[in-house]
């Protein structure tokens, strides 16, 4: 885990959208969700799910978030 990675969690969680999200960071989607996805796995766990509708944080997502 890297600053960036949690940069891009908070953009996310920001937005509610992996592609504004990505926007915002000057990355692109693919880029962005692909970073995140790394992060999942790394951690084991799922920090957003994911939708037609944008991207809503799970607890831990939330909680991830939160500290930093």
């Amino acid at each position: 885990m890297n600053l960036r990675d949690l940069e891009y969690v908070l953009a996310v969680m920001e937005t509610g959208h992996f592609g504004r999200a990505a926007e915002a960071c000057h990355v692109s989607q693919p880029t962005l969700s692909g970073q995140i996805r790394k992060l999942e796995d790394e951690l084991g766990v799922t920090l957003f799910e994911r939708g037609r509708g944008g991207a809503r944080p799970t607890d831990t997502g939330r909680a991830v978030a939160e500290q930093a």
